[in-house]
């Protein structure tokens, strides 16, 4: 998302639905207000620290073993108070097994957003196996 033309990034947990992302977040602030402007966003994982390399001695040899994923879609507003419980069940599902329950004052004061998938894509970069990298 950006802001007066301006990027505006966010590390945020998620959920996915479908060919959908889950977010939450206060339903103030800075994005919040950014999101009401202009709903398009890209939104970016990234795994991998391990570093590789084909010559110790050679700085461009150096890669970073990583794989990423990007989506870029557009946010709709979840209003719905039944569907709002659906969608924070989803993430908090991401990231634990446990069962929640949520208060009425808490659904109705977190904002939830789903970002509906208009473009996908994925790498995986630096050695590949059959690549004679050191690491």
């Amino acid at each position: 998302m950006s802001e007066n033309d301006r990027p505006y990034v966010l590390p945020m947990n998620f959920a996915l639905d479908g060919d959908a992302v889950i977010l939450h977040s206060a339903q103030s602030g800075r994005m919040w207000e950014t999101l009401q402007k202009n709903p398009n966003v890209c939104i970016n994982w990234t795994l991998g620290e391990e570093l590789a390399w084909q010559d110790e001695r050679v700085g461009c040899s150096y890669r970073v073993k990583s794989k990423s994923a990007i989506v870029e879609g557009s946010v709709e507003i979840v209003d719905d108070y039944d569907e709002k419980v659906r969608c924070l069940e989803l993430l908090m599902a991401q990231y634990s097994d446990r069962d929640f329950k949520f208060n009425s004052p808490a659904i109705k004061n977190v904002g939830v957003m789903k970002v509906h998938i208009e473009k996908i894509s994925a790498k995986e970069f630096g050695a590949k196996p059959d690549t004679p990298w050191n690491s």
